[in-house]
């Protein structure tokens, strides 16, 4: 039978089974990842996860039979063949699996085994997760919400695999609301923590904060636009319009190509990093093996880019064996630099294209909102360290030499703007220090970055309006560039709105966490809503309550306060209209 007569007769059962073929995909995909729950998240006998190894080996061959029917039903085979090359090497990957298996008889418990079973899954799962994402601009939703939602999702599977047996030490399951903090603090790079971060997981649990860290701090959606773009061909325009407003992004088309290039960056960044922190761990740090070495470097400089702040020693980088080691804290406070600038910025500025060309052409400036970036964070950081210096230098810093207080007043600068880190003991800073970290939180990082805060723009341009205003000048002049009046209203819309919010949860909090102080409570909450992680030790002290409101603020200041008001509210139909003038006092 000719491939023309076998179209033919395909031809008028193919609706059919392609709905089939979803129905059975999605069904499929969803038992495979409660099987991996199930075998991974609590503790078996051996018999039990051989049964369950054998039913992972029967949902290979569903995925084998999925990706044959699809084949058979395409018209255009070798298109088929060619669109789909990454999927058609994993199904071959499982045949030679099967066959292996078979002939060869290993053990589906073998340890090694385990492991490539279980990776090649995540591989299949994530591929289905791509596949599902690529359909997202049919549906009906705006960006914003979209991108909220996203985090939801996140913040909810961390919750489940938190609370599985076998992500903490002990017996028992991790109690829900502490998940739930947990995940809020990885997911939206918090760095806040209820539990001791080093000894209550295990490295199951350490590996799951470690995926919640990057997938929070790089979005959900910029892994799901960057593979559906690799994978399949091209992305829709509701994945770029998502990736403009989540990295501030002057087009749809710089958004395109902005974040092909955020992956790439992010994990050179990162390796680069994660080896700079391996060889500065100091003799006094005790690892187990050479694999813990490099886990630990790794999870630290995936924490320090992303500004998440969580670390796996008790008291953070302040613990006995890592508190002088004076030059891992210079390594990861330049990791948490580059996480807070913002992509555009470490795009404009550090890539090899835009260097060539400033080798060419020694004219070719940065972008301007790549200079109020530098600038502006680079002044914070030195106001913050002669401040953290002059205020501590007879407190936490009193039994230090100068250079040990220049780089340890260095340090909690950069740290305390968003990244969550401490290398001095916080339950003993003094007042007047306490209060210039608050406004340090209260800004922090970069747009477009892992950082929290109204960000540095949001407090530039807020500044430069004000001085504006005071000397009566009619435009915000930067650069020799007119700001339009649009983004000095939303900077000062976005400052309002954040003022307001942490003014409302402070106030929740003197109800809920009576006999805390004012002081404390007030730099938890900033700490929150700044997504900075630092705390003078209420946190873990918290009630319910007073978890689920830092909870809220870890997610709103991640989100974003313009991204929530945008989607709780109603757009304007139109502005075609304008009312006479009115005058009102103001001052």
């Amino acid at each position: 039978m000719s491939f023309e007569n076998l179209n033919k007769l395909l031809y008028t059962s193919k609706s059919a089974a392609y709905t089939l073929l979803r129905i059975f995909s999605i069904s499929f995909s969803i038992a495979s990842v409660a099987v991996l729950i199930y075998a991974y998240g609590f503790y078996h006998e051996l018999e039990e996860l051989k049964d369950l190894f054998f039913i992972l080996n029967f949902l290979f061959g569903t995925y084998v039979i999925n990706y044959l029917v699809r084949l058979l039903y395409s018209f255009h085979r070798i298109e088929f063949l060619n669109r789909n090359w990454f999927e058609g090497v994993l199904m071959v990957i499982i045949i030679f699996n099967m066959v292996f298996l078979h002939f060869f008889e290993i053990r589906p418990v073998h340890e090694a085994y385990q492991m490539l079973i279980t990776n090649y899954f995540f591989v299949l799962i994530v591929f289905e997760f791509i596949k599902i994402s690529t359909k997202i601009n049919k549906i009906r939703l705006e960006p914003a919400t979209t991108f909220i939602a996203s985090f939801v999702i996140l913040i909810g599977m961390g919750t489940l695999l938190l609370m599985l047996p076998a992500s903490t030490v002990g017996t028992g399951s991790m109690p829900f609301i502490d998940a739930l903090f947990t995940s809020t603090s990885a997911s939206c790079v918090t760095g806040l923590i209820v539990v001791d971060t080093g000894t209550y997981f295990t490295f199951k649990g350490h590996f799951i904060l470690l995926c919640l860290i990057q997938m929070g701090g790089l979005g959900i959606i910029t892994f799901a636009t960057f593979f559906s773009s690799f994978f399949a061909k091209g992305t829709g325009i509701k994945h770029q319009s998502m990736m403009q407003n989540l990295f501030s992004s002057e087009s749809l088309l710089s958004a395109q190509g902005l974040f092909k290039q955020i992956i790439v960056i992010t994990l050179l960044i990162e390796g680069i990093f994660a080896v700079a922190i391996y060889f500065t761990w100091g003799n006094e740090v005790y690892f187990e093996n050479l694999g813990q070495k490099i886990f630990y470097s790794v999870f630290h400089s995936v924490s320090a880019f992303c500004n998440a702040g969580f670390s796996l020693f008790t008291d953070g980088l302040y613990a006995p064996e890592v508190r002088k080691a004076y030059m891992l804290h210079l390594a990861v406070a330049f990791t948490i630099i580059f996480g807070g600038l913002g992509f555009p910025v470490i795009e404009d500025i550090f890539s090899l294209k835009n260097l060539r060309d400033r080798l060419a052409f020694p004219w070719k400036d940065w972008k301007l909102s790549s200079k109020v970036a530098i600038y502006t964070s680079a002044a914070l950081i030195v106001f913050g360290m002669v401040a953290f210096f002059l205020l501590e230098k007879n407190n936490t810093l009193n039994e230090m030499n100068f250079m040990e207080r220049v780089i340890t007043s260095f340090f909690q600068s950069v740290t305390t703007r968003t990244a969550g880190y401490n290398t001095v003991d916080f339950t003993k800073l003094t007042e007047p220090i306490i209060i210039v970290m608050i406004f340090l939180m209260f800004i922090g990082g970069s747009s477009a970055s892992t950082a929290g805060g109204i960000k540095t723009s949001t407090f530039y341009i807020i500044v430069v309006s004000a001085i504006a205003t005071i000397r009566e000048r009619l435009r915000v002049e930067i650069g020799h560039r007119t700001i339009p009046n649009d983004l000095i209203f939303k900077a000062y819309s976005l400052f309002a709105f954040a003022v307001t919010f942490n003014f409302i949860a402070v106030f929740l909090l003197t109800i809920t966490e009576q006999g805390a102080g004012f002081l404390n409570i007030t730099f938890e909450q900033i700490s929150a809503f700044g997504t900075v992680g630092l705390s003078t030790g209420l946190t873990p002290k918290l009630s319910v309550a007073g978890k689920i409101i830092i909870i809220t603020s870890m997610f709103v200041g991640r989100v974003g306060l313009l991204t929530l008001a945008l989607t709780l509210s109603r757009r304007v139909v139109t502005t075609s209209y304008r009312y006479p003038n009115a005058h009102i006092m103001i001052g």
